[in-house]
């Protein structure tokens, strides 16, 4: 095997966040888990499938922590690297916290992927961490059968800060703050059929830091906040309402896409992901009459390094808007809304 140009697309069964195991199948697995508690300090474990655990250390301060790897959607190692860590540092700030360092996961197969090809992956991974401020302090790796890497991430946030995805109240605009179609992007780069230019933006959304969920949590009209990653907009969308136990009602419209992702989409590039992710919502996604299967396989798209689903005050959301494509998310926009009603995703 000529380790130097193998593809790493090629040598995992799936990439980025369409790794996750399905909603339904975590739920199955963890159904019977003890209960975090109790402890006192714990303000936020497992009980609303939320981004981060969330501890107590004092009257003023929390700390954040959090783990996210997967295997290459892209065959750039230093690309892959970015991606990855970017993506990881995405759950601090979807809590409304600043990292402050990290430690990096790695697994490689040995005798296929060449020492320069992880050494890439790695510097990716340290330019991400670079960029948000922090140092990759330590780490641990293994010998594994396809490519995996990531980060466990550590943050701190004030109290009163602290943004859960049961947070949402009726009556609050939803905003998403960047462009869905990462899943069906990596399908179609999989199968050589992404166009150089998509490939471009794609990698200029998925490397993009989330750090403006720190800004918005200091603001007390933003009420929810989580990120929209492997379970897609109404995976996502459905947690917060389930946390908040209220109907969210999504303008399918009013979605920011990439540029290529319907055209992709009706072309049948979507990942299996799409599909256990419709099967693992249940009876809790409401669909308009006529809806086509690839409108639905936007909608359940598996995001890696997705954008924020934001839960504010309707009165002040379209100045959250603007002063989220200031601080330089242009996709961002108001998707919809919450409303009293049962815990479910109502698409119009």
């Amino acid at each position: 095997m000529d380790m130097q140009h193998v593809r790493l697309s090629h040598l995992s069964h799936g990439g980025g966040c369409g790794c996750k195991l399905a909603p339904a199948v975590l739920q199955q697995l963890l159904s019977e888990q003890p209960a975090a508690g109790p402890f006192r300090e714990l303000l936020v474990g497992t009980e609303t499938a939320d981004d981060a655990a969330v501890w107590q250390l004092n009257e003023e301060t929390c700390i954040i922590a959090t783990t996210d790897f997967f295997m290459p959607m892209v065959d750039d190692p230093f690309d892959f690297g970015r991606i990855a860590a970017t993506n990881a540092i995405s759950d601090v700030y979807a809590m409304g916290g600043r990292p402050i360092m990290a430690l990096a996961i790695l697994g490689m197969p040995l005798g296929k992927i060449a020492p320069a090809t992880v050494r890439e992956i790695l510097r990716g991974g340290a330019t991400i961490c670079a960029e948000a401020g922090i140092p990759v302090a330590g780490g641990h790796s293994i010998d594994c059968p396809e490519p995996v890497y990531g980060l466990a991430v550590v943050g701190t946030a004030k109290l009163g800060e602290i943004r859960r995805n049961s947070g949402a109240k009726a009556g609050d605009a939803l905003i998403l703050t960047k462009a869905l179609g990462v899943g069906i992007y990596s399908a179609a780069f999989k199968k050589d059929a992404l166009p150089t230019d998509a490939y471009a933006e794609m990698m200029n959304s998925v490397t993009l830091l989330n750090r403006i969920g720190a800004e918005l949590a200091q603001d007390p009209d933003v009420h929810a906040v989580t990120d929209v990653t492997g379970f897609g907009i109404l995976g996502h969308g459905l947690e917060m309402a389930r946390g908040s136990g209220l109907t969210l009602t999504v303008d399918s419209s009013r979605l920011p896409l990439f540029r290529e992702a319907v055209s992709l989409a009706q072309g049948g590039y979507v990942t299996g992901a799409s599909t256990r992710n419709w099967d693992s919502y249940g009876g809790s996604i409401v669909l308009p009459d006529g809806l086509e299967l690839w409108q639905r396989q936007l909608l359940t798209d598996p995001q890696t390094s997705g954008g924020l689903l934001v839960a504010c005050a309707p009165e002040r959301a379209e100045e959250i808007v603007g002063l989220t494509v200031k601080a330089g998310y242009p996709s961002a926009r108001i998707v919809g809304r919450a409303e009293s009603g049962p815990p479910q995703i109502r698409v119009i």
